[in-house]
């Protein structure tokens, strides 16, 4: 540490230099890469989807199209748009380690908007037709006659 200087007081020199690193890590701490925070707040299941999904433009930081490594602050809000669901969240804290999910919904915070709209959408989707059954193989001689009666043949 120090070139030897602090040989004959190493208890104390750690605590200088620790104390000084900690400060650093605190400093380093205050930003942390979106593709990082969203996988450890379990948006995605993958650094590399995370990564796939922001190059994509499929998350936006403050209403602004971001890369996947810009610095994610606390307070940043953030549009996350996952297929059909869409998420409106706010930083509430920073973490680069993936925990789990009780940890990771410490993470942030989501808007009401946002949720009124999911359970909106939730609904709308419960109350859509499935989809049409599939046909079971091949159609028989009849079966081929409706069809093309129906197209128009």
């Amino acid at each position: 540490m120090n070139g030897g200087y602090c040989n004959a007081f190493a208890p104390a020199c750690y605590i200088v230099s620790h104390a000084h690193e900690q400060a650093a890590m605190e400093n380093a701490n205050d930003t942390l890469r979106i593709d990082k925070w969203l996988w450890a707040a379990r948006f995605y299941k993958t650094r590399a989807l995370a990564s796939e999904a922001v190059s994509g433009g499929k998350v936006h930081v403050n209403d602004q199209r971001a890369r996947p490594s810009r610095p994610l602050r606390v307070g940043d809000t953030l549009l996350i748009n996952r297929g059909e669901v869409e998420f409106t969240v706010v930083v509430e804290a920073l973490s680069g380690r993936r925990g789990p999910a009780l940890e990771a919904r410490a993470l942030y915070r989501e808007t009401e908007e946002s949720l009124a709209q999911r359970e909106r959408a939730a609904s709308e989707r419960r109350l859509r037709p499935g989809p049409a059954p599939a046909p079971q193989g091949r159609p028989n001689k009849r079966d081929r006659r409706l069809l093309l009666r129906m197209r128009g043949r």
